[in-house]
This record gives structure tokens, sequence and C-alpha cells, in this order.
């Protein structure tokens, strides 16, 4: 039956990969990409040799109709993103409504994404969180900090090296400096690094330190109430 499949992949150690994702990718007629370049490296790697396509934040509008007359005529199709899960802060989510609105069969592999590792290696509560995603660069980009000022579950941030300090004095500025958080950089790379302490230990340490990699932020809720202190 054709259908459109979202398949996560590797969000940086190429084999985070499933045997079930692998097998999709070898036998889909066509695999949707966030970059064609970034997405070849993967699938030459396991010697998948499958047709390629652009679908990213720009064009997504555009050809959703194409894609969906595609998988209607046949053809079984693939959505990755560069690393991770589609439609977790990346293309996927306009894709996907279109096909359920057109009763298009949509299944989507369990895989990689870089908020879970990051929860669990924070060492705060991971019961109750909010995945918040990149917080917006300017516009709105205030009030949705102010509304998180009650949030009382763990709330988790992703941020690019770019603007990782200015985000860490904004939420200091928020939630208050000693509001208990992790950052976590390159996970599953060579270089993979979690640093715990308080928003403003962990802004401190940053403008000592250039910010490298691609990072996920962690911030404990207002519900974190006698919380034993770690050790910065």
């Amino acid at each position: 039956m054709s259908k459109l499949v979202l398949v996560p992949t590797p969000i940086g150690n190429l084999g985070d990969i499933t045997i079930r994702a692998l097998e999709v990718l070898k036998s889909a007629g066509l695999v949707l990409a966030e970059d064609t370049r970034t997405t070849k490296i993967l699938l030459d790697h396991y010697g998948i040799r499958v047709p390629l396509r652009s679908h990213h934040k720009f064009n997504e509008h555009r050809s959703l109709e194409a894609v969906c007359d595609g998988i209607e005529g046949g053809t079984v199709t693939a959505l990755v993103s560069d690393a991770g899960t589609p439609g977790i802060s990346d293309p996927g989510f306009l894709l996907v409504r279109r096909c359920i609105e057109r009763e298009i069969p949509v299944e989507s592999l369990p895989g990689p994404t870089a908020l879970v590792p990051a929860l669990i290696s924070s060492g705060l509560p991971s019961d109750r969180f909010c995945f918040e995603g990149f917080l917006p660069q300017k516009k709105g980009r205030q009030k949705r900090l102010s509304a998180l000022t009650g949030e009382e579950r763990t709330m988790i941030f992703y941020e690019s090296p770019f603007r990782v300090l200015k985000t860490l004095d904004q939420l200091a500025a928020a939630l208050g400096g000693d509001r208990r958080a992790s950052v976590s950089r390159e996970i599953t790379k060579k270089f993979e690094e979690t640093l715990r302490g308080t928003l403003a230990s962990l802004a401190g340490h940053f403008r000592e330190t250039p910010p490298r990699g691609e990072f996920v932020i962690v911030v404990a809720g207002t519900s974190l109430k006698d919380h034993t202190e770690e050790t910065d």
C-alpha cells in the first residue's frame, strides 16, 4: 500500500538508526529530505540507492499536492529531516496534515530525537515535561518567556550555538538566575557534553567558553521544591 512514512535519522552518530528505518529507506520509491546532501551521506554509508527530493520549510507549501499525488499514484514515500524525527522542530507537520486530509495513510517510526537523552541526562524531573523547541528569534520571544514563568513542568528548548548565551541570559531574567538547569551539546557525537547548574552559572560558563555544536537546554519547572543541590 502506498503511504507516507516518517523516518527518524541519527542526530549525530550514524549508528543510531533502527533496522526497520533502514528497511523502509531501502524499499521506498522516493525519499523526501530536508537537505539531500546531508541525507545522501547517510544513505551512502548504508549503501542505499533511492530517488531523493528536497522537502524543506522553503518549498513544502508549494510541493504538498504533488507529493500527495505521487503517493496516491503508488509511490511509497519516506520523509526524513537532517537529524532526528521529522516534524519535531523540522519540516513534516504540513505534509502529515495534508495526507490525513486526503486520507493517505501515514506511518511514523520511532527513533532518535535530541530532547529525550538531554532530559534524562539533566537530572531534573522527567515524569512531566513540556517541549518548547526553538524560542521565537524576534517577534513573540518575550511573550513566550513571560508565559513560562509559572510553568510547573520541566522545560526543554533547542538552541543554536549563536544564540545559546542570549537564551540562557533571557531565561535567567524571566525565571530567576538560581533556577536549576542543564545544557547538553553534541548529543551522541565525539564531544558530547552535559553541564548542570543554575541558569546564571551556565550563562557564566558560556561567557568564558565559546559555544560550539547544537544545544538542548533543560530547565526546572516551578514545582521543583527542596531539591537536593547538585554539585556545579
